[in-house]
């Protein structure tokens, strides 16, 4: 599942080519009501006539403001992928719907016809993300139930500690809590976790202030140097040009077997299961007790 620093990478890659277009339409795909929050017909009629203002991220969300206010709200699920194309170009398999926009700057033959007008395709495999049409009023009351990013520098330290206290599930299962940080799933969670060297079952009102700043330092850390590499491509994850991120070349302990050598002291990687997600960790790095 694409986590922060994929769509972050993501925003990024789309920014200039998308703000400033003018949607102008919108194309049925294959499945597109497993996807939308509105029926069809709905969604073609609301998002039309809509120019692109911003494009925002938060947490794992991508969010196209529009000059009303008004955002198309995008979660990409497991597989999900924007993908720009021009209009000539076949969809392909699992295009469940795309956007007509036209562009109001001149943008390479490849991408726009003779009219400047280009595609924003949505393709999922699974078909597990989600896109919404959300009203400035719908988008503060949505937000509101995400946490702080790990990214922001006005997170305070011993904020995060005060709210882990109040806990008593597993480290790793705060972490992929939304409500408590937005944007990290289970690929920083572990890497934070072994940077930090905290074992991932560790109870959350165990964990010192010490050690809460040193997770706050290693999340930022490894989302960061995710950010700045384009993101982790395990499988499909692709950022808004259709390439793959490279961080998954520098992941010590995401994925891996169990028994592989610890890349820090060389012994035998563990993996087990916290909610419902395998999680790889350092038994001598990262002791529970």
């Amino acid at each position: 599942m694409p986590e922060l620093p994929e769509v972050e990478t993501i925003r990024r890659t789309l920014a200039p080519v998308l703000i400033g277009a003018l949607v102008i339409g919108a194309l049925r795909g294959e499945h597109p009501e497993d996807i939308l929050l509105d029926p069809w017909p709905v969604f073609a009629r609301r998002v039309r006539r809509h120019r692109i203002v911003a494009l925002e991220r938060r947490g794992k969300y991508l969010a196209a403001r529009f000059e009303d206010g008004d955002r198309l709200v995008i979660h990409l699920g497991m597989t999900g992928e924007l993908r720009l194309s021009h209009p000539a170009t076949a969809p392909g398999k699992h295009c469940h719907l795309a956007l007509v926009l036209r562009s109001l700057r001149p943008l390479p033959p490849s991408l726009v016809d003779q009219r400047q007008r280009f595609l924003l395709r949505y393709l999922d495999i699974r078909r597990f993300g989600r896109i919404a049409l959300l009203d400035q009023a719908g988008w503060e009351t949505f937000t509101a139930r995400l946490g702080p990013e790990p990214l922001d520098p006005t997170l305070d330290p011993r904020a995060l500690w005060s709210r882990l206290r109040e806990r008593r599930t597993a480290i790793k299962a705060a972490l992929l809590d939304q409500a408590l940080l937005a944007g990290i799933g289970n690929i920083y969670a572990d890497e934070a976790l072994f940077q930090a060297r905290l074992h991932p079952a560790r109870r959350c009102q165990t964990l010192s202030l010490d050690e809460v700043e040193r997770l706050l330092v290693a999340l930022r850390t490894v989302l960061s140097a995710a950010i700045e590499n384009a993101g982790t491509t395990i499988r499909d994850y692709r950022d808004g040009q259709g390439r793959a991120g490279s961080f998954q070349s520098r992941l010590q302990v995401y994925g891996k077997p169990a028994g592989t050598p610890c890349p820090r002291c060389g012994t035998g990687l563990a993996r087990i299961r916290i909610a419902g997600r395998s999680s790889v960790f350092c038994p001598r790095c990262q002791p529970l007790h």
